[in-house]
């Protein structure tokens, strides 16, 4: 924490970097659905492939999913935290 405000004091970018946390901020959630989408698709393709593993391959669709999830949160949770650091 102390090292980016550090940065922020010492560049003059500062505007600059409140936008464009907002575009990271938008980007991770782009990217998050791009995965799951991934994810999704690749996992009826598998069950459709064995359908007698269905009940594996949603499990594991699911924990995907939420791995996925969980790293687009943090990516906005670190987007938030630039643009509410004074």
């Amino acid at each position: 924490m102390t090292f980016l405000s550090t940065l922020l004091e010492v560049s003059n970018l500062a505007p600059f970097g409140y936008g464009l946390a907002g575009i990271g901020a938008g980007l991770a959630a782009i990217g998050a659905g791009l995965g799951i989408g991934n994810i999704g698709k690749s996992g009826m393709e598998a069950i459709a492939r064995q359908p007698e593993a269905t009940g594996d391959i949603r499990s594991n669709m699911i924990i995907a999913a939420a791995l996925v999830e969980a790293v687009a949160l943090f990516a906005n949770v670190v987007c938030l935290l630039v643009i509410l650091m004074k």
